[in-house]
């Protein structure tokens, strides 16, 4: 089965193809015919994509693969036809420095950093926004009085709010974003939503959100299963 799904990885509208590819640690689990898993798969332009799963099927597996962050599967993931096997440390570096973004679900801030220093990391090393226009995302997500406090001291779903506006502060064409709401109530979550739909509209790019089965309010333009 082939699924044909449109996202953009540069200005070519670089295709992303996975090919029969089953992560290792996952072997010996079955799929279903709609699983991305087993299957062939090209991602090719801007779409909005929900990966739907339920627990240990591998939607945090699939990010650190098309990411670049593993490589212990079978089958092939392609970039614009070539092997990602078979680009360098400095191509990827590049692809996660202007083409591609990610929220990962254990986040990776720095706890003993504040906010302003942890998004301002981000955004030193591309220049992509002013510290004003940054600032204005942490206040259109309500944690304008967290600017100055260190990572550590915020819940859980505040630090959630602050990685995604940290992965929007660099050129991207593909957004992965891990469960990036599981803390969050609903008001929250559609800000959130809200603000990455518009940046992702402002550059033409596509994003994949994996979820434990809830759409958000949205009305993805794809619908993938693992």
């Amino acid at each position: 089965m082939k699924i044909l799904i449109s996202l953009p990885l540069n200005l070519k509208l670089m295709k992303l193809e996975m090919l029969n590819i089953i992560p290792v640690p996952l072997a010996n689990e079955s799929f279903s015919n709609e699983s991305i898993w087993g299957n062939s798969i090209c991602l090719d332009h801007s779409q909005k994509v929900l990966l739907n799963a339920s627990s240990g099927k591998g939607k945090s597996t699939f990010s650190a693969i098309v990411y670049g962050l593993r490589n212990d599967y079978s089958g092939k993931l392609l970039y614009n036809e070539v092997e990602a096997s078979t680009l360098t440390k400095e191509d990827w570096t590049n692809y996660r420095r202007t083409k591609l973004s990610v929220v990962f679900q254990d986040l990776q801030l720095f706890p003993t950093l504040t906010v302003k220093e942890n998004l301002l990391i981000k955004n030193d090393l591309t220049n992509t926004y002013t510290e004003n226009q940054i600032h204005s995302f942490v206040s259109m997500l309500d944690l304008e009085s967290k600017w100055d406090v260190q990572m550590q001291y915020l819940s859980y779903g505040q630090q959630q709010r602050i990685a995604i506006i940290r992965s929007l502060l660099q050129p991207f064409e593909w957004l992965f974003l891990d469960e990036p709401f599981s803390h969050l109530d609903e008001g929250n979550t559609k800000k959130c939503l809200d603000l990455i739909l518009d940046e992702t509209e402002k550059r033409e790019a596509g994003f994949i959100l994996t979820s434990l089965g809830s759409k958000h309010g949205y009305n993805f333009d794809v619908e993938l299963k693992l």
